[in-house]
């Protein structure tokens, strides 16, 4: 009897710890130099903080098209910040006004106009295996 709880108990943990895969395609990158610099996030309240990512990928540039294949993630709210670091200085530059010069990127190719993206505008739904495909600009 206690073998067959044992064997119910390592059966459920497995199956709740289930996790997935995502692959991000890349598309629109106009300089062949440098790094893209990929943060995934999946906590709103650290959102685009330093530091405070889930998962930080680094790729070399040396395609116009780049494919990024994150395993092994649990199933959860997630958002990406990516920007192109084109002269490899390790970080995303920025104008006077704390517009980057380098190109960036967002879940959900979204756009900002004033002020930083919110986790909120950036997020998507981790439940299975996901495709995401992410345009790179100013």
């Amino acid at each position: 009897m206690n073998y067959l709880i044992l064997f119910l108990s390592l059966l459920f943990i497995g199956l709740s710890t289930k996790t997935n895969t995502l692959t991000i395609d890349i598309s629109n990158i106009e300089s062949l130099t440098g790094t893209i610099e990929i943060g995934l996030y999946n906590n709103g309240e650290h959102f685009l903080e330093e530091g405070k990512t889930f998962k930080l990928i680094s790729i070399k540039v040396d395609a116009n098209q780049k494919t990024v294949v994150i395993k092994d993630l649990p199933q959860g709210e997630y958002a990406i910040s990516m920007y192109h670091d084109v002269n490899a200085d390790g970080e995303c530059n920025l104008n006077f006004l704390g517009i980057p010069t380098e190109p960036y990127a967002f879940s959900n190719n979204f756009r900002p106009r004033f002020s930083a993206p919110t986790f909120s505008d950036c997020k998507f739904n981790l439940n299975s295996n996901e495709i995401l495909k992410i345009k790179m600009g100013k």
